[in-house]
């Protein structure tokens, strides 16, 4: 017979309510943005990593 596991916690009670109104409050504050200097950088990084090209075996150290 199978059973149901549960893998996350669920809040109850004042827990559950101080989560939500935590939740609520913080989806109101403005996010923070990257500069576009970080942004070119980020882009840079996973234009490279899509790129790149592992050396054959014979060749790595």
């Amino acid at each position: 017979m199978a059973m149901t596991i549960n893998s996350s916690p669920v809040l109850t009670g004042e827990s559950a309510k101080a989560f939500v109104e935590d939740a609520e409050r913080n989806s109101k504050l403005p996010t923070p943005s990257l500069s576009p200097e970080r942004e070119a950088q980020i882009a840079d990084f996973l234009r490279k990593s899509r790129e790149f090209i592992f050396p054959p075996k014979d060749k790595r150290k």
